[in-house]
C-alpha cells in the first residue's frame, strides 16, 4: 500500500470516528431519523469527505440497511435501541464505523456484549492472523454476556469504492473461514450481538441500493432513468445510495419509476433491510483497520 492510500484511509477513519461521537452524542429519543441522518451526512461534508453509503440508523428488531426514505417520519422511540452505522470514504478509500445508543436500561449488558467483543477482537489482530481466530474471540465474548452473535452477518475487507470487497469475518468460529489478515488490505470488524435466534431475514423493504453498471442496458433506459443513472454514477460509482439524495435531479413523484426502472434492467442493487429472525434486540459496534507488513491501524479509533 502506498502512502498516499494508508493517508487516505487514515484521514476518512478520523472523520468517521468524529462523526460516529457526534452521533453517539445528539441521537435522543423522539428525534426524526432523517432530521439525524442529514445532520451526520452533512458533517461528512463539511469535514471534507463524502459518505461511503447512506447512514444506517437500525432500531431494536432491525439489524442493519435502514436508512429515512423520501420524507421519512420515523422517530426514535422512547425506550430505543439504536445502531448507527457510518461510513466515510476520501476520493473511494473508505471507512466504516458503528456504535449503538440504548435508551433502556434493561440492554446495557447486550449493549456491552457487542462492544467487549469488538473490543477483544481487536486485541488479538496481527498481520496473518486468520479470519476464524477473530470469529472465535468475538463469539466466546458475546456468550459469556449470555448473548448470541449474528451468524451471518459479518466483517469483510474492504478495497477502494468497494464496501464488501470479498473476504468475509465471521463473528462466530467458522473453520471454514480460511482466509488471513493482510497486508496492504482494509478490513471491518463488526460484532452483532441479540438476545434472539442469532439470525437475520429480508424484510419487505429497501431503502438503500447501489448501481450495477452494464453499459449495453444503459442505452435502452428512457431518457429521464438514464439521466439519473449518469448522475448517480459519476457521484457514487458503484458505492451505495439512497433516493432522497438525488432529489433536486429528479421530481420526486417519479424517482420511485426511475429506480424501477433500473431494477428491471438489471442496473441497480437493492439492499433489503435486515431483521433479527426472531424479533429480537439487535446491538453492533464497529472499526475498521488497515493492515501493513508490521502493524494494524485502527483508522476510526483516531479522534
Amino acid at each position: 500500500m502506498q502512502e498516499e492510500e494508508l493517508n487516505k484511509y487514515l484521514k476518512a477513519g478520523e472523520i468517521a470516528c468524529r462523526v460516529r461521537k457526534e452521533a453517539e452524542r445528539i441521537t435522543k429519543p423522539f428525534m426524526k431519523v432523517l432530521e439525524l441522518v442529514n445532520k451526520l451526512e452533512n458533517l461528512i461534508k463539511n469535514l471534507g469527505a463524502e459518505p461511503a453509503f447512506p447512514i444506517n440508523v437500525s432500531i431494536n428488531d432491525v439489524a442493519a440497511h435502514y436508512t429515512p426514505t423520501i420524507n421519512d417520519e420515523l422517530t426514535i422511540p422512547e425506550n430505543a435501541v439504536v445502531k448507527i452505522d457510518i461510513g466515510v470514504h476520501i476520493d473511494g478509500y473508505i471507512a466504516d464505523t458503528a456504535t449503538t445508543v440504548s435508551f433502556d436500561k434493561r440492554y446495557t449488558q447486550l449493549v456491552e456484549a457487542a462492544r467487549e467483543a469488538l473490543i477483544n477482537a481487536l486485541k488479538i489482530v496481527k498481520p496473518g492472523i486468520k479470519f476464524h481466530e477473530i470469529g472465535r474471540v468475538i463469539e466466546e465474548t458475546i456468550k459469556r454476556h449470555g448473548y448470541r452473535p449474528i451468524y451471518n452477518l459479518s466483517g469483510h475487507s474492504i478495497t477502494r469504492y468497494t464496501i464488501h470487497a470479498g473476504d468475509v469475518i465471521p463473528n462466530y468460529r467458522d473453520l471454514k473461514s480460511i482466509g488471513r489478515l493482510k497486508p496492504g488490505k482494509a478490513y471491518a470488524i463488526e460484532p452483532f450481538a441479540t438476545n434472539g435466534t442469532g439470525f437475520v431475514k429480508e424484510a419487505p423493504l429497501v431503502t438503500i441500493y447501489a448501481l450495477k453498471p452494464n453499459p449495453k442496458r444503459v442505452k435502452t433506459l428512457s431518457s429521464e432513468a438514464r439521466k439519473l443513472y449518469e448522475v448517480i454514477y459519476n457521484s457514487r460509482r458503484t458505492l451505495p445510495f439512497a433516493l432522497r439524495w438525488y432529489l433536486n435531479t429528479v421530481n420526486v413523484e417519479k424517482i420511485v419509476d426511475m429506480i424501477t426502472e433500473l431494477a428491471l434492467q438489471g442496473l441497480v442493487v437493492e439492499y433489503p433491510v435486515l431483521i433479527e429472525k426472531d424479533r429480537g434486540i439487535v446491538t453492533q459496534f464497529e472499526h475498521t483497520l488497515v493492515v501493513t507488513s508490521s502493524s494494524i491501524y485502527i483508522t476510526t479509533d483516531s479522534c
